[in-house]
């Protein structure tokens, strides 16, 4: 059974990331090679420029929610509730595009990097 709810796939994402982390942990030995951290940049570089386009999304999700007076908050008001869940979202889009940006960088830095298997 495929999971495809934007929830599954959130619960996947974390989940794959949790096991990254695992498997770059020094005493795995799961990476050896420049190219290998080369290749696992690249790939937190596409996965960090995807991610504003889901947090606008989400956003603009709640900002129709909110137009149809039928969401409830235990305190406060729904569209205090709203504003700010659809500011922080759009804060995140801004960090996250600024850590692909980040990632990138180190990406391209790692580019010309090789390993002497000799020495």
């Amino acid at each position: 059974m495929t999971n495809d709810t934007p929830r599954d796939f959130a619960a996947q994402a974390a989940e794959a990331i949790r096991s990254l982390n695992h498997a770059t942990q020094n005493a795995k030995g799961a990476l050896t090679y420049p190219g290998d951290a080369y290749k696992v940049v690249a790939m937190l570089t596409l996965l960090a420029a995807r991610l504003p386009q889901a947090f606008e999304q989400l956003s603009a999700f709640l900002g129709a929610l909110a137009k149809t007076d039928k969401v409830t908050a235990d305190d406060g008001t729904p569209d205090d509730h709203l504003g700010e869940a659809r500011s922080a979202l759009g804060s995140a889009a801004i960090i996250a595009q600024t850590l692909s940006k980040f990632l990138d960088r180190a990406h391209g830095e790692l580019a010309p990097l090789g390993y002497d298997t000799e020495a």
